[in-house]
Formats: structure tokens, sequence, C-alpha cells
């Protein structure tokens, strides 16, 4: 279990403080709706999340298999849908995976890009378009 203490500071801001480990994250609300657009928003999180989930368990594998990910990228397009309600609609997730990593390795660390929590968690109603460059 991990806790997370997160306070609303105003001007739709919020301040997340991980129990663990003390470390401070602050939130502002998109440019499109309502906010400054000047922190990660809530959604942003949850798409930043996706990524570093898919990069944790990739060199997890990585590492099992004796391979380096270092060096591995992910970049994330969230698309907000706004019917039936506001929500994320669309998450394009783009991996570069170094060249050393051999055709055998790199289907594996493919295959799991996928299998992690984050991904599992995510309702089903989000499009999740997975591209490998």
């Amino acid at each position: 279990m991990v806790e997370i203490q997160i306070e609303y500071t105003g001007n739709l801001r919020t301040r997340a403080v991980h129990g663990p480990s003390g470390t401070v994250l602050e939130t502002d609300a998109p440019t499109d709706n309502q906010g400054l657009g000047e922190r990660f928003s809530p959604t942003d999180l949850l798409a930043t999340a996706l990524g570093s989930c898919a990069l944790t368990i990739m060199g997890i594998a990585a590492r099992k298999m004796g391979a380096s990910l270092e060096g591995a990228r992910v970049r994330v397009e969230k698309h907000m849908a706004d019917q039936p309600a506001r929500r994320i609609g669309r998450l394009v997730v783009e991996y570069r995976l170094p060249a050393t990593l051999t055709p055998p390795q790199r289907a594996i660390l493919e295959k799991i890009a996928t299998a992690c929590p984050v991904f599992r968690s995510l309702h089903p109603d989000i499009q999740i378009e997975n591209r490998f460059v």
C-alpha cells in the first residue's frame, strides 16, 4: 500500500505528496479546461504513467535477458474526447528501442509493453495505439 496526500491549492491546481519518498508533484488544469496549463494536468499524468510503466516493465524484462534498455524512449500523445463526457479518448504510444537489441529481444519487449499494470488498468473505451519505431 502506498499513500499519496493531495491538497487543492486553488486556481485549479493540486499538490500531491508521495508518502514513502516525500516527493512533491503539482498539477494544473489544461488551458482547454479553464486552467493555465503550466504543469502536468491529471490526465497528462495518466498518459505519463502509461509510458513510464511500460518502460519500467520492459526494463525488468531486459535486465532478465541481460540486455540494456538504456536510451529507450516513449512518446505519448493524449487525445481528449468530449462525448459522452470529457475524458481521455485515445492514447498514441510511440516506442523507440535501442538498436543494440536483437530481433528476439525486441519482440519480447514489444509484447511486454502492453502487459504493464497501468495498461491493464485503463478502461477499454480508451483507444490505445502502440507504435514501435
